[in-house]
């Protein structure tokens, strides 16, 4: 679905973050809190955000903005309570807000006031179309309603866009109250789509299939849906199916969970066209009904992070218990918060732990293979790699990167044969692969070694991806190489136009341009190297004394003075 779309069919909900504008002047003694306060919002700090506006609220309660900023961070932060209070105190002044409203109706749901709440909706006091329409239904459920909150869910299913949603939540209300048979009825008409081929969704779908004793179905199901290769959660799910099982159905377990459902479902839809900030909302309330909806939990933590709050995200992923089924998810996205946040030891205590613990996982491995390498502890890496390979008893197309990453660590301790072989069986299982081509035939070039297979995997990979400067580079330095110079500059100019600061990319357009003659132009290149080479992630792999030496003698003298073939000047001219 657009985002436009998914906007409009929110309604008035996508302004709970176009906040109301300050009523009147605001006292001297507030400016303080009240600047720092939108200052922490600007910057994505929720933490300090409701800490300000809070302080701000003490001393200013009947300001309208005041009042929705603090509600809407206090949301944010996770405390719904607290945000239901404040929204309350905005309503009764007689101020309307979709923050407050959102808040309010949280509140309703958590109590499971259904009357209210479908009072509520029907004031037009609620979140938005699709929001309300489903909140009524769970709402009619609430009151033991069945008919009416079908024929909400159906009502819903005929507007325009609404259909996925509405449909796939009426069979987790038939499905919560055990009519299986409906419930496996939707789930399995194509033409509903959407919500139900989410993991979640064939989560639920697998247990219908169980609870009508079709565990051969629910098994053909996960398979299609995920192959073989399962995380804890459904393998867990595919051993009990194996066993002839039959799954209790837990997905919902009541109105409130289905209240919850409507938050959640509709935050993971907005999760990939709405901004962080907004999806927030929704994971929050979507925990705030259902305490230990680990699905919410998980959006929450992932969505933290990407706001850059790292704290929080770490301390969300800890929601998650060691005995449930997503622990080394949870775990993992810890890991990579805590990295964020610069713990980089922490983050590698937990990894480290965490191959203890779900040691059978390969992802766990190819993670922690991934910090080490960054690390550069490159051995550390090669250890990881391989016992995630290992778990593995048939290779396909998907472990191709563990291959390539083993061999840049086998590559970065000089231990080319093995770098090599790694490299090949990356290709093997994945033959275009642009990165492999061109690391492998880049490295191939540096060593002196198949210079044309190095060119031809180089220009495979250039085809794939011509807007990539590395590769790009690449291109240009084996024809360099290959002592094919005139061709070999328009690819370097080409490389350093689209990494213009790269050390190594103006290093070797000096290079280049000094093997055709035009030696000021390469000198002017060589010092755009040495300026480039005090920072970026190349920096460290520039020889700054080797371009200063050719700065003072030449490319020619460094050649020679190194024992390498001189130059075949491509054109004696020289300025």
């Amino acid at each position: 679905m657009a985002q436009s779309s998914m906007k409009r069919l929110l309604g008035s909900a996508a302004l709970a973050l176009c906040l109301l504008s300050p009523g009147g002047a605001i006292a001297s003694s507030l400016s303080g809190n009240y600047l720092a306060g939108r200052q922490a919002s600007f910057d994505g700090d929720i933490q300090a955000a409701a800490t300000y506006y809070g302080q701000a609220v003490m001393r200013d309660p009947q300001n309208p903005s005041i009042l929705e900023r603090a509600a809407l961070a206090e949301i944010s932060l996770g405390d719904v309570d607290r945000a239901a209070a404040l929204a309350t105190k905005l309503v009764n002044d007689g101020h309307r807000s979709q923050v407050a409203h959102m808040a309010i109706v949280a509140q309703l749901a958590a109590a499971e006031e259904y009357d209210d709440l479908i009072a509520r909706i029907d004031d037009d006091r609620g979140v938005g179309p699709l929001v309300d329409g489903l909140l009524t239904a769970w709402s009619q459920l609430g009151v033991g309603d069945m008919s009416a909150a079908l024929v909400q869910f159906d009502e819903l299913a005929t507007e325009q866009g609404l259909r996925n949603f509405a449909l796939y939540h009426k069979a987790l209300a038939l499905a919560s109250v055990g009519d299986f048979e409906g419930a496996a009825g939707i789930l399995e008409d194509a033409g509903t789509g959407g919500m139900q081929l989410t993991r979640r969704g064939v989560m639920a779908h697998a247990v219908v299939l169980s609870q009508l004793n079709r565990n051969a179905d629910a098994l053909t199901l996960i398979e299609t849906a995920f192959g073989s290769d399962l995380d804890p959660g459904l393998t867990q799910m595919r051993d009990a199916l194996t066993a002839g099982e039959a799954i209790p159905f837990t997905h919902i377990r009541g109105p409130r969970d289905g209240l919850a459902e409507v938050f959640y479902t509709l935050a993971a839809a907005l999760a990939s066209e709405a901004n962080d900030e907004f999806t927030l909302l929704y994971t929050r309330i979507a925990e705030h009904l259902r305490p230990g909806h680990i699905d919410a939990i998980l959006l929450t933590a992932s969505l933290l992070d990407e706001m850059g709050q790292s704290d929080l995200a770490v301390k969300a992923y800890a929601q998650v218990p060691q005995d449930d089924p997503a622990f080394h998810a949870a775990e993992l996205g810890r890991a990579a918060a805590l990295r964020d946040s610069d713990k980089v030891d922490a983050a590698v205590e937990v990894l480290q732990r965490l191959a203890t613990t779900h040691g059978d996982q390969p992802i766990v491995h190819s993670t922690l293979g991934d910090t080490m390498r960054q690390l550069e502890r490159y051995q550390e890496a090669i250890d990881a790699y391989t016992q995630a390979l290992g778990l593995f008893e048939v290779e396909t197309q998907r472990q191709w990167f563990l291959h390539y990453a083993r061999a840049i660590s086998y590559e970065r301790l000089d231990r080319w044969d093995e770098a090599e072989a790694d490299f090949r069986a990356a290709l093997e299982l994945n033959p275009e692969q642009p990165q492999v081509l061109n690391y492998l035939g880049y490295s191939l070039v540096e060593k002196q070694m198949k210079l044309d297979e190095a060119l031809d995997m180089i220009e495979r990979a250039a085809a794939a991806r011509p807007d990539s400067g590395y590769i790009i580079d690449s291109l240009g330095w084996v024809l360099y190489r290959l002592g094919r110079y005139d061709e070999a500059v328009g690819h370097m100019e080409r490389a350093a136009e689209l990494m213009p600061v790269d050390p190594i990319v103006n290093d070797h357009l000096g290079d280049v341009y000094w093997a055709v003659g035009r030696k000021t132009e390469a000198r002017f290149q060589w010092r755009r190297a040495l300026s480039f080479a005090v920072y970026g992630t190349t920096a460290e792999d520039v020889n700054a004394d080797r371009i200063r030496a050719k700065l003072e003698v030449g490319l020619d003298q460094v050649l020679a003075e190194e024992g390498a073939p001189p130059l075949q000047v491509a054109n004696d001219s020289s300025d």
